[in-house]
């Protein structure tokens, strides 16, 4: 008799071959690089000409809102270095402050708290006055998102921006304003995926009557250059999974090319890691196949076998396997040793037994959960968790993302493998993003048991109080992102794509499950980055 299988019914891609192959930009070519070019130079002198220190922190602030900072660097670095050896922190203007506070906290300079002294009471509250400064709590709000675990003036910062804004959103008059509030309600900047960002912030000051024309031209112009690139590497990348027939071959999956493209490039969006964002876009989609494998297509014999197969990584052990999984083992064995020839020729590294340990250790905790699920199960929410936050791939997708974008330094991977900071709490976001964008439905289905549902299992609580639960731990999660990746900068040029991963988990869940699910906000996303240039004269 035949098995009977699971299905997740989660249906088609909207992104097909043919749709992606047809993508066509026209700022391509020597034409607009020189274009790009004299704009760059402008503003290069814009930049070293500018000297009222507020001017100099609305401009890099700007800079980096419109996704130009990577043309200016060194010159922002020398900008905020003498900003901070000035030390003139104690001001006297909540914007100026909180603009600065944490501009200077996002490129890991510690400044304390305790700046935001001289604008609270003498019982420890911010002062009411500060009420009728909307721009100033606007700032002051989106500093509070650089705190750490332990800074209660940040916090208190945090709760009182928030309630404010909250309650004065619907009074505030000027549309530009109300827009700027309702934008940072939604998600704080410090969260924010960067070329998303852009994509808004770009319309946004365009529209103010003190906008700078020239870094509008440039934004513009170089966001379209951008997303020439990153239309010729989908192209590329939807060619190369068409010729592996996995769409055919694997029809119970989830085939989801163009949303994998969505999480490389919130991940590593800078144009020149093209290659990196290959490597991790051929993960995403292994990941997800196999994460189907276990949670929906497996009966739990087939997935103790196909367990057993990745721990020994030996094509000669695949008779034991039906063929779907054969299929799906030997398509990931031949990614992971071409991704393990290319370091070794590079850079004399053999990466293959890393690569090994890691799968091994994705497919242990998937065939954990499955157990759990086909013995109806219900762990602790501590129990779940210090599973999940190795089931979500977090820890394989960010040591990907450090071999395929890093000089690899023994030592550094030494570290990274006792899986400090800049691995479990990156990761923890992901698995509780996730949680919270698709328990929902899986509740509905009847899936493995996720956070949520652990939580109310274990207190008795409602769905409600849960998630409340479960946002809190992911508030501190990010705190901890804060401390032990930013500001404490244990991989010198590995910190901001550890961030990233952060960003791109809450942005993909933020309004369900933006990636099984993706027909709303997730295809809106993908048309704003990858379909549609800025109109330019």
């Amino acid at each position: 008799m035949e098995e009977v299988r699971r299905s997740a019914n989660l249906g088609a891609s909207i992104w097909d071959d043919d749709y992606i192959q047809s993508l066509a930009s026209l700022y391509t070519g020597e034409k607009y690089v020189a274009e790009a070019e004299k704009l760059k130079n402008l503003v290069k002198i814009m930049i070293d000409e500018t000297e009222d220190e507020l001017d100099q922190l609305e401009l890099i602030d700007s800079l980096q809102r419109l996704g130009l900072c990577n043309h200016f660097e060194d010159r922002i670095a020398k900008k905020l270095d003498s900003i901070y050896e000035a030390e003139k922190c104690m001001e006297e203007d909540l914007h100026v402050t909180a603009l600065k506070f944490r501009l200077l906290r996002q490129h890991g300079y510690h400044v304390p708290q305790e700046v935001f002294c001289s604008f609270m009471d003498d019982v420890g509250n911010f002062k009411a006055s500060l009420c009728e400064d909307v721009r100033g709590v606007v700032s002051l709000y989106e500093a509070s998102y650089l705190s750490m675990e332990g800074e209660s003036i940040l916090d208190l910062a945090k709760d009182f921006s928030l309630n404010h804004l909250t309650r004065r959103m619907d009074k505030i008059t000027e549309p530009r304003l109300a827009e700027q509030v309702r934008h940072a309600l939604e998600v704080p900047l410090h969260w924010r995926v960067q070329r998303l960002e852009a994509r808004w912030y770009i319309k946004a000051y365009e529209s103010r009557s003190s906008a700078n024309l020239i870094l509008v031209e440039l934004a513009k112009l170089d966001f379209n250059m951008v997303q020439a690139t990153y239309q010729q590497e989908l192209k590329r990348m939807s060619r190369w999974y068409k010729e592996t027939g996995l769409t055919e071959k694997l029809g119970f999956a989830r085939h989801r090319l163009a949303e994998c493209f969505l999480w490389a490039m919130g991940f590593v969006p800078e144009p020149q890691l093209g290659y990196s964002r290959e490597i991790l876009i051929k993960i995403a989609v292994f990941i997800t196949i196999i994460d189907d494998i276990y949670d929906v297509y497996g009966t739990l014999e087939e997935l103790q076998l196909f367990t057993n197969t990745i721990e020994r990584w030996d094509i000669n052990s695949l008779d034991n396997l039906p063929e779907y999984m054969r299929i799906c083992f030997l398509a990931l064995f031949n990614s992971a040793n071409e991704l393990a020839y290319h370091i070794l020729r590079d850079q004399g590294f053999n990466v293959i037994s890393n690569l090994r340990k890691l799968w091994a250790e994705l497919c242990r905790a998937y065939y954990l959960e499955a157990r759990w699920f086909h013995s109806g199960y219900v762990p602790t929410t501590d129990e779940y968790l210090n599973t999940a936050w190795k089931s979500i791939s977090g820890p394989l997708l960010l040591f990907y993302g450090y071999f395929s974008t890093n000089p690899i330094n023994k030592k550094e991977l030494q570290s990274l493998e006792q899986y400090p900071g800049i691995i479990r709490w990156p990761s923890t976001v992901l698995r509780l993003a996730d949680d919270l964008g698709t328990s929902s439905e899986e509740m509905k289905r009847g899936d493995v048991p996720k956070s949520v549902q652990c939580y109310m299992t274990e207190t008795g609580c409602s769905e409600e109080d849960a998630r409340k639960h479960i946002k809190h731990l992911i508030e501190t999660a990010l705190k901890r992102m804060n401390k032990e990746i930013l500001m404490e900068k244990p991989l010198k040029n590995f910190g901001h794509i550890a961030m990233n991963l952060g960003r791109i988990s809450l942005c993909m869940y933020q309004h369900g499950d933006g990636f099984g699910l993706p027909h709303s906000e997730t295809k809106r996303n993908l048309v704003s980055l990858l379909v549609q240039p800025f109109p330019m004269p």
